[in-house]
């Protein structure tokens, strides 16, 4: 069921970008290393999420997911940092959500 697995993908994105981001906040922005706390359970989270994907083999799973990934980071500029994606993100991301819907979705020979 496609729509299940591009509900983990988001989701596990999200997890991904927070938990990293937790982390640059300690170490680039100057925050409390309390915040490596929510950064590791976002991770391991991030990490879970990613073997709902409907696949059988991982490397198929992580490949596909990093269409959905930079997406989901180029909304994160957008939201979280204020920086709009200009046409070249948009391009840039189109191409690799066709590319993880080829990985995931593409028909394969028993």
């Amino acid at each position: 069921m496609p729509g299940f697995t591009i509900a983990a993908y988001v989701g596990a994105a999200i997890a991904e970008i927070a938990g990293c981001f937790a982390f640059w906040a300690w170490l680039r922005l100057g925050k409390s290393p309390l915040w490596l706390v929510p950064g590791v359970l976002l991770l391991c989270l991030f990490a879970w999420l990613l073997t709902l994907a409907e696949t059988d083999q991982a490397g198929r799973a992580y490949a596909a997911y990093g269409g959905i990934y930079i997406l989901s980071a180029l909304g994160w500029l957008w939201v979280a940092e204020g920086v709009r994606p200009d046409r070249w993100d948009v391009i840039g991301v189109g191409f690799c959500l066709v590319g993880a819907a080829v990985i995931l979705w593409g028909p394969r020979t028993a």
